[in-house]
């Protein structure tokens, strides 16, 4: 048995029948790729079968040498859309003279299994022309698929995936739909979703409190007018629920604000189509392919100046998220609702995430009902249930470069694996508290769970677990250690603790930061890491956030190479709700105590608040002392007025990106010095350049400008510096901050032209989300090193 990089038997061809076994693994199963074999099989003029098993796809061919060799040329040249085959292995057979044809078998089921499991997958375009066809029986059917689209993830119990299998077993195929099914010359053949309006899933509509209004198609039309009259509504969608509104009714995108508890984060924006969405924004190449591509997630991009939304749709920012319809359900949603719009008026439906803030998005109708019925007014709701809970990935694309910038990765993305430099022990990173996700490995591969948001609530620690779950059972993998972060009182720490028996590592949270992104990058030699980020809990009790950090992962060594100047948090926590308390920390760091004559922004409000802050830090009363990169841009934020207080995470830091001038180009100085063996960036200094510019009432989007180059030069001179003094080149780069697309754009410019190789996140967001990739890479290496690991206390 070789695999296919090698040179095979088929190098020379030989007229004689002979026979081929063929492994194949990677994302093979539930992606039309039984029948793509057995087509290329039959085009060659071969017989045999082809078979999902616990290994992957498994086949035989028998013919012609002239046969085989075309086969494994069609198999090694092309795949459905939706394939991904990341192994190959070809083994010479004895030919089979009593084989007649060739054969889709049953699928085998196996404890143990190599199978990648399919993400869900847009709507397809043959599938769109179906949908419009109104002499095809699926016309505006809302459960249109095809093995090129349609539901994987989030329906699928177990593998090898199935019919029965999936959340589709309780729906029989009528006999059109089975004579597609079995049809190897239709693009149905073997599609496991596959179904019709009389053998499948079914709409029906209903008020806040689940008394129906209308069943079919009159659902969706009940729906839209609701809609229309400016109602909320919650649709059951592929991975979840959304809530949707107008999108150009103020009144109703409030109303959805307040009732949701999201009084200022931006919301996704679902439109028909390209030509809709580039009445409301500047759409690119890059943008728009990823907007019409299989993973359809939320893009961001920018806002048009004659755009017809209002601003409450997204306030701190002039990028809106921007969404196409990638169901089927919501592409009839649309189509209905547009009929209900006066002419010449774009059909534009805020499409968020169906939850109340901080609530995991709700997956079950009667979970629905009772979670949302506060929240919408009307309900379209189906009777197909939905088995893993899986959001909108979010993305933005750089300028430039025209890599994706991941912000939240779930539906269209997971689970895809992260491919490991050589298989390992299996192992679970817990991740962190914020973005939580977990990471499961098995054998080479790493898995990382969708979003699954921010552990400090029971139902969000639930959603956690059920996740964890389904995926253990679905890779048919159980860990032999876990990972957990630094903090004790992480509930994914606390979880750890729990485990019966099994070894528990800890790993601090930004060497977790710059493990993932250089497993990303399947990079094993020492680099330096900058981890920019909010906070986290540092080897020496204080906050870390801004790291210069030294890696090895070939052999776990790691250490702290230096940090941002270190700043007072009054009131710990309270000081990242209200970002003024961190600018005063910096000013009362800079000598400016307070007089009464200041002009602070925030004095007219929080005057006496201001007074206690002052004391607090002349005493050093719960002032924890931190190097965060993130509170940085709080204190530059909230001195120029733009947010003293937040209503969620990066809010600050988004209002100060979108007020740079672009016309600037001169950064204002960020050095570095040593300081008891480590190098500190000097970003005092940066803010006192900010501060001086403020005072002499310098315009706050060229402050913004000179403070987001200024420190993006900084970093990299310091990078710079270590990487030299270590005769290292590579330079990886992670942490919250790296979602700023300034920063994400310009900081690997500045080091590629001081020599050096910036290492970044293109599969995973660069924020807390990739922390469990780091823990799981580094747990492999030590057990793998036979390095004893801490066990849990009783």
């Amino acid at each position: 048995m070789m695999p296919t990089n090698t040179t095979a038997q088929t190098e020379s061809v030989d007229t004689a029948p002979a026979g081929l076994h063929i492994t194949v693994h990677g994302q093979v199963q539930g992606v039309g790729f039984r029948p793509f074999i057995y087509r290329l099989a039959r085009h060659c003029q071969l017989t045999g079968f082809v078979q999902n098993a616990p290994e992957g796809v498994i086949l035989e061919v028998h013919g012609g040498g002239q046969g085989l060799q075309a086969f494994v040329d069609g198999l090694r040249s092309s795949h459905p859309p939706a394939a991904c085959i990341t192994e190959l292995w070809i083994e010479d057979i004895p030919f089979d003279s009593e084989a007649t044809d060739f054969q889709i078998l049953q699928s085998k089921q196996g404890p143990e299994h190599i199978v990648l499991i399919s993400p869900d997958i847009s709507l397809c375009q043959s599938c769109r022309k179906d949908m419009d066809d109104p002499a095809n029986r699926r016309l505006l059917y809302p459960f249109t698929n095809c093995t090129d689209c349609g539901p994987r993830y989030t329906i699928t119990a177990q593998v090898p995936y199935d019919r029965s299998t999936t959340s589709m077993a309780c729906f029989p195929m009528c006999p059109e739909c089975q004579r597609e099914y079995d049809n190897p010359l239709d693009r149905r053949f073997h599609a496991q979703p596959n179904a019709c309006p009389a053998c499948g899933p079914q709409l029906w509509s209903t008020d806040s409190e689940g008394k129906p209004a209308a069943r079919g198609e009159q659902a969706i039309r009940h729906l839209a007018a609701e809609l229309s009259k400016g109602r909320i509504a919650a649709v059951k969608g592929l991975g979840g629920f959304h809530l949707a509104c107008n999108a150009l009714d103020p009144e109703a995108v409030e109303a959805l604000r307040r009732r949701k508890s999201r009084p200022a984060k931006p919301l996704a924006v679902m439109v028909p189509d390209l030509e809709t969405a580039r009445t409301i924004a500047v759409v690119s190449p890059s943008e728009a392919e990823w907007l019409l591509g299989q993973a359809s997630p939320i893009t961001l991009v920018p806002q048009r100046p004659d755009s017809p939304l209002p601003r409450n749709a997204a306030p701190d920012t002039d990028r809106i998220g921007l969404l196409l319809p990638y169901t089927p359900l919501h592409r009839c949603l649309l189509h209905f609702y547009a009929q209900e719009l006066s002419e010449g008026e774009p059909p534009v439906l805020i499409m968020t995430s169906g939850n109340a803030s901080q609530e995991p998005i709700a997956l079950g109708n009667r979970e629905a009902l009772r979670r949302l019925g506060d929240i919408a007014d009307c309900f379209l709701l189906h009777d197909r249930d939905i088995l893993v809970r899986c959001d909108d990935s979010v993305l933005a694309v750089l300028p430039d470069v025209e890599t994706p910038l991941l912000f939240r990765r779930a539906r269209g993305l997971t689970p895809k694996p992260i491919r490991l430099t050589g298989s390992g022990p299996n192992v679970l990173g817990l991740g962190a508290e914020a973005k939580s996700t977990f990471c499961l490995t098995k054998g080479n591969l790493a898995f990382v769970s969708q979003h699954i948001g921010d552990l400090d609530n029971r139902e969000a620690f639930d959603f956690f677990l059920e996740t964890l779950e389904h995926l253990k059972a679905v890779l048919g993998v159980e860990p032999t250690a876990l990972i957990r972060d630094l903090h004790p009182d992480y509930l994914s720490s606390q979880l750890a603790q729990e485990s019966q028996g099994l070894p528990v590592f800890t790993l601090q949270h930004h060497f977790a930061h710059i493990r993932a992104v250089l497993a990303e990058n399947a990079h094993e030699d020492p680099a330096i890491g900058v981890a920019l980020d909010g906070t986290g809990l540092g080897d020496d009790g204080t906050l870390w956030g801004g790291e210069l950090l030294y890696v090895a992962p070939r052999t776990n060594e790691h250490h702290r190479l230096g940090h941002f100047q270190q700043i007072a948090l009054p009131g710990g926590e309270a000081a990242i709700a209200e970002p003024w308390r961190t600018a005063q920390s910096h000013l009362y760091a800079l000598g400016e105590a307070m007089s009464g004559n200041e002009g602070w922004p925030w004095l007219a409000e929080h005057s006496k608040a201001s007074r206690l802050v002052n004391q607090m830090l002349e005493k050093g009363v719960n002032c924890p002392l931190s190097s965060s990169c993130g509170r940085l841009f709080d204190a530059v934020s909230a001195l120029l007025g733009l947010s003293l207080s937040i209503s969620y995470e990066g809010q600050a830091a988004i209002r100060l990106e979108s007020m740079q001038d672009p016309a600037e180009t001169a950064g204002y100085p960020c050095p570095h010095r040593f300081s008891s063996g480590l190098s500190i960036l000097e970003t005092g200094q940066l803010f006192a350049a900010v501060h001086e510019a403020w005072r002499r009432k310098t315009a706050p989007g060229v402050i913004s400008r000179r403070f987001h180059l200024g420190l993006c030069r900084g970093v990299a001179e310091w990078a710079s510096r270590a990487a030299g003094d270590l005769g290292v080149r590579d330079v990886a780069l992670s942490g919250g901050v790296l979602q700023n697309m300034t920063i994400a754009s310009r900081l690997p410019e500045e080091l590629r032209r001081m020599g050096l190789r910036p290492l970044v996140h293109a599969s995973l967001p660069p924020n807390d989300a990739c922390i469990s990739l780091g823990q799981a890479a580094y747990a492999r290496t030590a057990l793998s090193m036979a390095r004893p690991p801490e066990f849990p206390e009783d």
